[in-house]
């Protein structure tokens, strides 16, 4: 190349915008993420950590552990974020430290938090592309299941059918055990009680895959939720009166049932790290998903064997820029997007 040319590019490049400049972060140590024990929080962790680090230039670090740990010492400063606070399981420690002053709620990471009672879509409308035909096309709601006992046989219990609860010893297995007998539903259903969170993936899995019929109780965000098309049976809407009762009374038959609260999930963090990072700070206060996009993160990790969060977060930053983009400046949504280049 001509000599001239060469300097030519040389003073193009030089004058042009740098996507990738690097920036200055608040703090010049590592920002330190609890790395909380479930795929949910490790992927939001991952999503936070690959723009703070590309986008706002900073250094950061995790620190694995289980939930009332990571809070200890997410009060203490010695974690900064924990991206998912869920704050119905955690009440009394997370309520005692931000009544203290050492924790803050920055923000929401998903409002639409679910659990319910699940059945196959086809099971209702069937699928013309299976080959599968409606069993329970009357099928809406959890009082409608005294109907429907024999589409959903228990092999070890003739004459009930199955519901397939919560893993044992969850709390959701207490309140859906409530359940079974405030609805009535002891006589026609046995309460079959997973063992682990794998076996109950895996009954859902080899049912839906043949076509079969499946009752069981589950939750969102899941890669569950994103991989199968599921129906939540309709329940009494949720109000905190009789939500209360159903959980305390001495007699859960004679409670009236009632629906699973939706949940928001927040983003927490340390008091004091708010106050030396309020450029994070806005970042983490405009973090926002929703159940459905956390789903679609957590497939990416079932479906890519040996997957780490990191890499699906780098699949939902590329395929959401639209949602990511409002979250940071537009100088940090540049530098971000050219290191996904």
């Amino acid at each position: 190349m001509p000599k001239a040319k060469t300097l030519l590019l040389a003073a193009a490049f030089a004058l042009a915008p740098a996507a990738g400049a690097s920036a200055a972060c608040d703090l010049s140590r590592p920002i330190v993420f609890g790395d909380m024990d479930w795929d949910s929080n490790r992927f939001h962790t991952a999503v936070a950590r690959f723009i703070l680090e590309h986008g706002y230039g900073c250094k950061t670090d995790a620190i694995p552990g289980s939930t009332i740990p990571i809070l200890t010492a997410l009060a203490r400063g010695d974690v900064d974020i924990v991206m998912e606070i869920w704050k119905d399981q955690v009440t009394k420690p997370w309520n005692d430290a931000e009544k203290e002053g050492k924790v803050k709620a920055v923000g929401v990471n998903f409002p639409d938090a679910v659990q319910g009672w699940y059945v196959p879509r086809y099971v209702i409308e069937g699928d013309a592309k299976r080959g599968i035909k409606p069993v329970a096309p009357d099928l809406k709601r959890v009082t409608d299941l005294p109907k429907f006992k024999t589409v959903f046989p228990d092999p070890e219990e003739p004459g009930k059918g199955r519901f397939h609860n919560c893993i044992l010893g969850w709390n959701c297995e207490v309140v859906n055990t409530r359940k079974l007998a405030a609805y009535g539903l002891t006589r026609d259903y046995t309460n079959f009680r997973m063992g682990s969170g794998a076996a109950l993936d895996a009954a859902i899995a080899s049912a839906y895959e043949q076509g079969k019929p499946i009752l069981f109780y589950y939750w969102g965000p899941t890669w569950v939720m994103a991989k199968y098309d599921l129906v939540m049976l309709e329940e009494p809407a949720w109000n905190e009166k009789d939500w209360l009762a159903l959980r305390e009374a001495p007699d859960p038959a004679k409670a009236k049932p009632v629906a699973y609260p939706k949940v928001a999930v927040y983003v927490g963090a340390n008091t004091k790290f708010l106050n030396e990072a309020p450029t994070v700070a806005a970042f983490l206060a405009k973090y926002r998903t929703t159940e459905k996009q956390t789903s679609q993160g957590l497939l990416y990790l079932q479906d890519h064997k040996g997957s780490k969060p990191r890499d699906a977060a780098i699949a939902f930053l590329r395929g959401n820029k639209d949602v990511w983009r409002a979250w940071v400046p537009p100088d940090v949504f540049e530098r971000v997007n050219a290191a996904l280049k």
